[in-house]
């Protein structure tokens, strides 16, 4: 995939990333904070994740252009680069089966919104709606809640994902975790099967 350099996130950790959090938690959070930024609504994004010490040696021209300094590259760190715009009218599951990454990139993430349901509402979901109308009925749902997940994943396995309510849109307020959207993270580590 060819890298919009363009959107690239800075690789200088963020303020309230805490600095104990693991590379990979570290980049969910600068993905998250950089989605917050464009506020709601928007279409899933999709990141490249790629190893800052070794974009700076391999890569230096795009290093300088990304604004990685020494400081980035000296820590164990991961470089968020955004992706081409996923294509308009196209499930996602189905674009993400279409992804195979170079041996350069260490990992990927996702940001997409949806539209979730607390654990007591599950049991008046009504039986035999196919997936447009489940959306629909969801939607209308007095208790749903419209949510932004950031998930990523490496190559080794390992996975890591923020979770957002629109509601509650502080940076104090996001939920952390490698389990906390299995589904996503398998679709994403899936990208990376041989």
């Amino acid at each position: 995939m060819s890298s919009n350099t363009g959107s690239n996130l800075p690789g200088s950790h963020e303020p309230s990333t805490p600095m104990a959090a693991s590379p990979l938690t570290r980049a969910v959070l600068e993905i998250d904070t950089y989605a917050s930024g464009l506020g709601w609504d928007q279409p899933a994004r999709l990141f490249a994740l790629v190893d800052t010490a070794k974009l700076r040696t391999q890569e230096p021209g795009l290093a300088a252009q990304l604004g990685l300094d020494d400081e980035a590259a000296n820590t164990a760190s991961f470089t968020p680069i955004e992706q081409e715009e996923l294509p308009p009218g196209t499930a996602l599951d189905k674009f993400l089966g279409t992804i195979a990454w170079p041996d350069a990139v260490a990992g990927c993430a996702l940001t997409v919104e949806r539209l979730m349901l607390p654990p007591s509402a599950e049991a008046s979901v009504p039986h035999g709606m196919n997936e447009k109308q489940l959306a629909a009925w969801v939607a209308k749902h007095p208790d749903r809640q419209e949510v932004r997940m950031t998930v990523a994943v490496l190559r080794d396995g390992a996975r890591e994902s923020a979770v957002r309510l629109r509601e509650k849109d502080s940076p104090t307020e996001v939920l952390t975790g490698a389990d906390l959207v299995p589904g996503l993270a398998e679709a994403l580590a899936a990208t990376f099967a041989d």
